[in-house]
C-alpha cells in the first residue's frame, strides 16, 4: 500500500538525482523559474551546488543566483514544479 507521501518522495529523490547529474557533469541546463517578484525568468548555465537551507533547498547557478527548487518551472524543458 502507498501513501501520498511516498509517491511525492519518489518524484523528490528522482528530481534530486536529477540535479546531482547536472552538478556532477558540469552541463549547461536551461533553467526557468519564478524569481522573488514573481516573474519568469530563464538562464542557460551550470549548476555549481545543491543545498538546504532553512529547511528548503536551493540551486547554486554558475553566475551566482540562488535558486529555491520549489521556484523552479522547469530544467532543460522538464517540468519541475509541485501544484500549488
Amino acid at each position: 500500500m502507498t501513501t501520498p507521501n511516498a509517491s511525492s518522495a519518489a518524484v523528490h529523490w528522482s528530481v534530486q538525482g536529477m540535479l546531482v547529474e547536472y552538478l556532477t557533469s558540469g552541463r549547461l541546463a536551461e533553467v526557468v523559474y519564478r524569481d522573488s517578484a514573481g516573474q519568469i525568468r530563464m538562464v542557460h548555465d551550470v549548476i555549481r551546488d545543491l543545498f538546504s537551507r532553512a529547511g528548503h533547498e536551493y540551486i547554486l547557478l554558475g553566475r551566482g543566483s540562488m535558486v529555491s527548487l520549489d521556484h523552479i518551472i522547469t530544467l532543460d524543458g522538464r517540468t519541475l514544479a509541485v501544484s500549488r
